[in-house]
């Protein structure tokens, strides 16, 4: 049977035209209950960040060095977990592993308002439960960023969720430290955890709402957990971009952390800054991260990738020179710190969705987790260590004199930024394709 030669016109022209745009994510349900769900948990988060160094602090009176080991045991599970749970991750949905997670940190972070109440904690207990939250942020942390492409689904809006995720992430920033100082004042720091473990059980609520299929992974003939690790931290040592990212993101979060728990040893035993004052300082220092998601879309599309990389990752090393200049009247010298910060963030928050982007582009979905893994235990593993020097650093010669030198070293990272090959990119490279996965295990 012919079609008429109208009806044939009528074909042809329609599969001329061009297809439809695919919808934003503003039209993606999934991905905006899992939003919502991931800024609750940040903005918790933050209440936690301020309120369990100054329960140690103000609780137990915790030395400096106590204080940088606290900041360390945080951390220091993505130095020893986070590669073996994201090859675990790649091996597995990754909806239920996150929802196990936030079960297990709304469980752990009760416990300490709990334990405060009936008169049964103490720093060593503080110290174990800190070290048990950071575990089960691991598998959480490890899992997500994996998450996020199921959801997504395209690839022409990786840029768009890493927007969205970081404002949340600056977001967070900006109006966590000021309830948390709220919250400390009002109720104590021990109690204003609950604020922490609302977050997380709204968290989970939301995981359970998502309706997104998840395909299982690809059955393989055979597991092996130290190749699946080597295979791992090779593809992104391998891969020059991704080499570049992870070690110059140790260094960025080996200063950050460093200079925030200096400054919070400096804040509360020199300057004597009430919980809510230095919530306010954090708060307001902050909003330069949300002003960086929320125009990172714009000057990306306007700008080379790699410039706008190198110039956000320099302000975020730079931005701590202003701590060390701080000098005279108090009110200059809060002023200073909060301008100092408001630079940091800013750079953190337009750099977070370049870096984002650029690892989900690079890495293919089989080696997600371990992708994202490898880069948590550098950047992580850097925070970790940052905490504990900043501690150590601030126990030996004080902790003014501790922000000169993290500042010193955090600006003589910025020329191997600059040499860096990310920095030269003038977009986001081709997506790495599965068949060239090096590290796909044989299907069965």
């Amino acid at each position: 049977m012919t079609r008429s030669p109208a009806a044939a016109g009528r074909t042809g022209g329609a599969a001329d035209r061009a297809p439809a745009p695919e919808p934003g994510l503003w039209h993606n349900r999934d991905f905006l209950v899992f939003w919502l769900g991931e800024t609750l948990s940040l903005l918790g988060s933050q209440v936690t960040a301020l309120a369990l160094p100054l329960t140690a602090i103000r609780a137990f009176g915790a030395d400096d060095e106590q204080v940088g080991l606290l900041r360390f045991l945080q951390l220091a599970p993505y130095l020893l977990l986070a590669l073996p749970i994201g090859v675990w991750s790649d091996r597995m949905r990754r909806r239920p592993l996150m929802i196990g997670a936030n079960l297990a940190r709304l469980l752990l972070v009760s416990l300490v308002p709990v334990l405060y109440w009936l008169h049964a904690l103490d720093l060593g207990l503080l110290l174990v439960i800190a070290c048990a939250v950071g575990t089960a942020s691991v598998a959480y942390d490890v899992s997500w960023m994996s998450y996020v492409p199921v959801l997504v689904r395209s690839r022409a809006h990786y840029v768009e969720a890493g927007a969205k995720m970081s404002a949340s992430s600056s977001g967070a920033d900006v109006a966590g430290p000021g309830l948390a100082g709220l919250l400390v004042s009002a109720l104590g720091a021990p109690v204003a955890l609950v604020a922490d473990a609302c977050s997380y059980a709204l968290s989970l609520l939301t995981l359970l709402l998502i309706r997104a299929p998840e395909p299982a992974p690809a059955p393989v003939a055979r597991r092996h957990l130290g190749r699946e690790l080597r295979e791992g931290l090779g593809w992104v040592m391998g891969e020059r971009v991704l080499r570049a990212l992870a070690l110059v993101g140790f260094c960025c979060n080996f200063s950050m952390v460093t200079v925030w728990t200096m400054f919070l040893l400096h804040a509360a035993n020199d300057l004597h800054l009430s919980a809510a004052a230095l919530g306010a300082v954090l708060a307001t220092a902050s909003l330069g991260g949300l002003a960086g998601a929320l125009l990172s879309r714009r000057i990306i599309a306007r700008f080379a990738l790699g410039r706008v990389y190198a110039t956000a990752q320099s302000a975020l090393l730079l931005g701590p020179v202003l701590i060390a200049a701080a000098a005279g009247p108090r009110p200059v010298v809060l002023a200073l710190y909060v301008v100092s910060f408001f630079t940091t963030y800013l750079g953190l928050g337009v750099a977070g969705v370049v870096i984002v982007s650029l690892r989900q582009s690079l890495t293919p979905q089989a080696m997600m987790g371990r992708m994202t893994a490898a880069f948590r235990t550098l950047l992580f593993g850097g925070g970790a260590l940052g905490g504990l020097c900043a501690g150590l650093l601030a126990g030996r010669i004080g902790a003014a004199h501790a922000l000169v030198v993290a500042a010193v070293a955090s600006a003589a990272v910025v020329p191997a930024l600059i040499a860096s090959p990310v920095s030269r990119l003038k977009a986001l490279p081709e997506a790495a394709l599965p068949e060239a996965d090096p590290a796909a295990p044989a299907q069965v």
